[in-house]
């Protein structure tokens, strides 16, 4: 299982959909049981992050919100919104590629992943804002 592949997998996904190329993917037991992209201009909904479309998957696939034996994998560091609702489902480790920018005072609940292909990722989101610009 390459995590990392995958995440980029999804990111291409949303970046082609015209969403940001963020991917979210959240193991249990050495599997993976939900796997996400941002859809929020697709659905016009803000709360549509990579990280709670994942959570929201799997708390229905194990039939609850409780999901303190898994591990969250996503693309860049979560924003606020996203670490509240992780924290909420107690999910017990959260793993990303890239820094997130736009998050200020981020309280540290997530150490970092250093990817292969880490620059490939950063370059899928650069593109992205420079082509809305």
């Amino acid at each position: 299982m390459n995590i990392e592949k995958e995440l980029y997998k999804l990111s291409l996904k949303a970046f082609n959909e015209d969403e940001i190329p963020v991917a979210c993917i959240i193991i249990k037991d050495n599997k993976i049981i939900s796997k996400a992209y941002n859809k929020k201009n697709k659905s016009n909904s803000v709360i549509d992050h990579a990280e709670i479309l994942a959570i929201k998957k799997a708390a229905k696939k194990l039939n609850t919100w409780n999901l303190s034996d898994c591990t969250l994998y996503c693309t860049l560091k979560p924003c606020k919104m996203c670490e509240e609702i992780i924290k909420q489902s107690y999910i017990k480790e959260v793993l990303y590629i890239l820094e997130n920018d736009k998050v200020i005072n981020y309280k540290y609940i997530s150490k970092q992943v250093y990817a292969y292909n880490r620059e490939d990722f950063s370059k899928l989101l650069k593109d992205f804002f420079v082509n809305k610009r």
